[in-house]
């Protein structure tokens, strides 16, 4: 039901690319990224749907072909299935939602 941030294991997916899966439930999941200014986050599809909010810095991201550079407050969507890509443009943090949640990203590393 409560989950501590201190608790959230600190993952590197890639060079300068730090994820922490905040909170998951059966339907749900919260995960956290920072990245690095230039970390490119390759284009990828995966069965789960994907909304993110940008908490600061600045990210260019793309789904299906569409790009748009994203601040502090904007957010974004990645339905089920489609391709997209990201590039932080400076560093920046991100908070995504999957749902259902990322069985990769339950584990302490993927």
């Amino acid at each position: 039901m409560f989950f501590s941030y201190g608790h959230a294991l600190a993952v590197e997916m890639l060079p300068g690319l730090i994820r922490r899966t905040l909170v998951s439930s059966d339907k749900l999941m919260i995960c956290r990224f920072d990245l690095d200014k230039g970390v490119e986050i390759p284009g990828h599809s995966h069965p789960q749907d994907q909304a993110g909010y940008v908490v600061s810095g600045k990210i260019r991201v793309s789904v299906e072909g569409e790009s748009s550079d994203l601040g502090p407050g904007d957010s974004y969507s990645a339905p089920s299935g489609a391709v997209h890509s990201a590039i932080a443009l400076e560093r920046t943090v991100v908070v995504d939602t999957f749902s259902p949640p990322r069985e990769d990203y339950r584990t302490s590393s993927g």
